[in-house]
């Protein structure tokens, strides 16, 4: 059986592996446009920042050698797949044609950069894989004192408090009213207030037009102002690499992200898809959804890779849950926002709560910034969110549990949490905001 697996990394690299483990016979290729395979890609940020104390080669999981040499997988390097024969069952590029009796699209996605003027000037970038990073350090070491962040996503977020953490002076630019457009803007306001707090300079409801300098940047130019910038960092957003998928009949999401099922197939027969070029079934949502983490992709990955092996495994879907550090902040979310659920037309009430995170008579307790949402008639939990200096992570598990087993308000408070002083109150936080409900 011939396995053409595109795109070498999570979602690719884990459907490879598995694959290799479950057929025998398996002649597994993978191709990769780029020249690194199994690389952390969340990770980045905080090597740019200086925290990745290996540097770069400390984020490469598997070097692609190993996957050659070990496994036997033929894993090639700079091969763009610009075109996928159906009917031939043969996916095609500058300079190779390699037939497949099943194949899986794992091509991810990658960063919106709008059409501006000037936008080709050095100095300006975008962050999504080690060789971007590595153009980034090594403009650092130029030593630019002004950085722009366009864009108040996770990246962006984690790419200012990296600058700022450097000493470098950071200005954030956002199109819209608010940071971190993931939460409800009474949560984002906590967010604001962080990046001001530690000398952002945070500039809301304000779009970029464009680009000036002497072939490095120089200054951004917004619809309100001119700013200074030695260095800009575009971090808007990502897009599917499914363009050279067009003319497959591959039914794609509103998003361009490839439609699959349970089991990861696509429309097409023998064609499957995982990882940022595909869509996630959202439980809360019961929908397609388009929400790229590497969390999602390497689960997608392995049941790719276990179905196209003859094994049957369904992807179980998502909640929509992340978590980001944010200088002392750590911001935590599962579930609906308030405008999702708005945009479902779900009846529902919201619970906010400021709540210590562990006993307050135990030194160090921080307090917990929790937002319940729920469905007004069945109690039933929508959505979650939390932001604190402390405990957060703990808790934001425990809800996307929740969420997953589709458990009420009620089902909260009836948990059975872990209690020491150090770690919580004899009621923990979310079960306490549970209570407090209407």
């Amino acid at each position: 059986m011939k396995y053409v697996v595109i795109g070498g990394d999570a979602a690719g690299m884990s459907a490879a592996m598995q694959i290799i483990r479950q057929d025998d016979n398996a002649k597994v290729t993978t191709l990769e446009m780029g020249e690194y395979y199994s690389y952390a890609q969340c990770g980045l940020p905080y090597a740019v920042g200086g925290l990745v104390k290996g540097g770069l080669d400390d984020l490469v999981a598997r070097e692609v050698e190993t996957f050659r040499e070990k496994y036997g997988i033929d894993a090639r390097v700079n091969h763009e797949v610009k075109h996928v024969d159906i009917d031939e069952k043969v996916v095609s590029g500058d300079g190779f044609n390699i037939p497949y009796d099943r194949l899986l699209i794992a091509t991810g996605a990658s960063p919106i950069v709008p059409d501006w003027e000037g936008v080709d000037l050095d100095g300006i970038h975008s962050i999504k894989t080690i060789p971007d990073t590595e153009t980034i350090m090594n403009d650092m070491k130029k030593d630019p004192r002004h950085i722009v962040v366009i864009g108040g996503g996770y990246i962006g977020l984690e790419m200012a408090e990296n600058f700022v953490e450097q000493g470098k002076k950071v200005t954030l630019i956002q199109r819209g009213p608010q940071l971190g457009t993931i939460f409800d803007k009474e949560m984002a306001k906590l967010i604001h207030e962080e990046a001001t707090d530690h000398g952002v300079n945070l500039l809301l409801n304000e779009e970029v037009k464009g680009f000036k300098g002497e072939d490095r940047v120089q200054e951004v130019i917004t619809d309100k102002q001119t700013i200074k910038a030695d260095m800009v960092i575009v971090a808007i957003g990502v897009k599917p690499n499914t363009h050279f998928l067009k003319e497959t009949g591959i039914h794609l999401h509103e998003s361009g992200a490839i439609k699959v099922n349970a089991y990861m197939e696509t429309n097409i027969k023998d064609v499957y898809a995982a990882g940022d070029c595909a869509t996630q079934y959202h439980r809360i949502k019961e929908h397609d959804d388009f929400i790229p983490l590497g969390t999602h992709a390497n689960k997608q990955g392995r049941i790719a890779g276990l179905n196209m092996a003859g094994s049957t495994r369904t992807f179980k879907g998502i909640v929509g849950t992340s978590i980001l550090k944010f200088f002392s902040l750590t911001l935590g979310r599962c579930g609906l926002s308030q405008k999702e659920a708005d945009a479902l037309h779900f009846p529902t009430v919201i619970v906010d709560a400021e709540i210590p995170h562990h006993a307050t008579y135990y030194p160090g307790a921080e307090v917990l910034t929790i937002r319940l949402m729920y469905q007004r008639h069945t109690e039933q939990l929508l959505g979650a969110q939390i932001i604190g200096k402390e405990g957060v992570d703990k808790r934001v598990d425990v809800l996307a549990t929740a969420l997953y087993h589709k458990m009420t308000m009620e089902d909260l408070e009836n948990l059975d949490l872990a209690y020491a002083p150090p770690y919580n109150g004899v009621w923990d936080p979310i079960q306490q905001a549970a209570r407090r409900r209407g």
